[in-house]
């Protein structure tokens, strides 16, 4: 059974089923590519991570939301991600 959304001040959100964590981190970026596959495990990150079906309240934008716990790891992401 879907797991029920998590609605906050920002995003309406649907954890993915392939989360370890199903946490909001800290740390976020907002990926607007809800089509993307993102594969956390493959940006060897360090601390711990999640990833969201999202919904951005204040424009209607669909995307993903990835959180992460450590600032290192966002910062790691946003270099090495590249959209299909």
């Amino acid at each position: 059974m879907a797991e029920a959304a998590i609605t906050t001040d920002h995003y309406k959100l649907f954890p993915s089923p392939r989360n370890p964590h199903r946490e909001i981190f800290l740390h976020e970026v907002f990926v607007p590519y809800p089509y993307a596959l993102i594969d956390l495990p493959s940006f060897d990150l360090k601390g711990k991570s999640s990833l969201f079906a999202a919904y951005r309240l204040a424009d209607r934008k669909h995307g993903q939301l990835v959180t992460f716990e450590l600032e290192a790891d966002m910062a790691r992401f946003n270099a090495r991600f590249v959209p299909d």
